[in-house]
């Protein structure tokens, strides 16, 4: 089925990286298939604002704190103590979610929010592998059982497959051609 298109503003280069811009899409002003995705966008808004409220509280600073000190990719926050950490993560939450909000009205911001939210995703899936405990592999009759710190990141699979299809769906529809110095 055929998507229509919102553009986004022109500049006044055009070509390369611009004319990307310009065919990114929205599912809120499309038709057929992708227009479901507009639901899934508005689930994504509310979870990130849920998750970056709840990270200003104490519960979820001390919640967090040991998969930050275990990521190679977020353990620098520690810099900023438990409840710093938190704050950061909370107020990037945020951020993502107000992205996911205006990028309803502006295509190149659905594709900016969209795969910043499957980042938050791709790192806190990380946490099922480099959190000591949260997983133990075996070859016996369970090969792969968790706890329930294993059980509460395994969702983020399913949310991080969601952001990524939004921002594909965000993305031009036909291939960009070659451009001609």
């Amino acid at each position: 089925m055929i998507m229509a298109t919102q553009t986004c503003a022109r500049t006044a280069t055009g070509g390369g990286p611009t004319r990307l811009i310009r065919e990114c899409r929205v599912a809120e002003r499309g038709d057929g298939s992708h227009r479901p995705l507009a639901l899934l966008r508005w689930v994504m808004v509310l979870i990130f604002l849920c998750f970056g409220i709840q990270k200003f509280t104490p519960q979820s600073a001390h919640g967090i704190a040991i998969y930050i000190a275990n990521s190679p990719f977020v353990s620098w926050l520690m810099v900023f103590g438990i409840r710093g950490e938190a704050n950061v993560l909370g107020c990037v939450e945020l951020f993502i979610a107000t992205l996911l909000v205006l990028g309803a009205f502006v295509p190149v911001i659905s594709a900016i929010g969209s795969l910043m939210a499957a980042g938050t995703f791709a790192i806190t899936w990380s946490f099922f592998f480099t959190t000591p405990g949260v997983v133990r592999w075996s070859f016996s009759s369970d090969p792969i059982a968790w706890n329930l710190m294993g059980e509460f990141l395994f969702k983020d699979v399913a949310l991080f497959c969601i952001c990524f299809t939004l921002f594909l769906a965000s993305l031009p529809k036909r291939p960009l051609p070659d451009q001609v110095s």
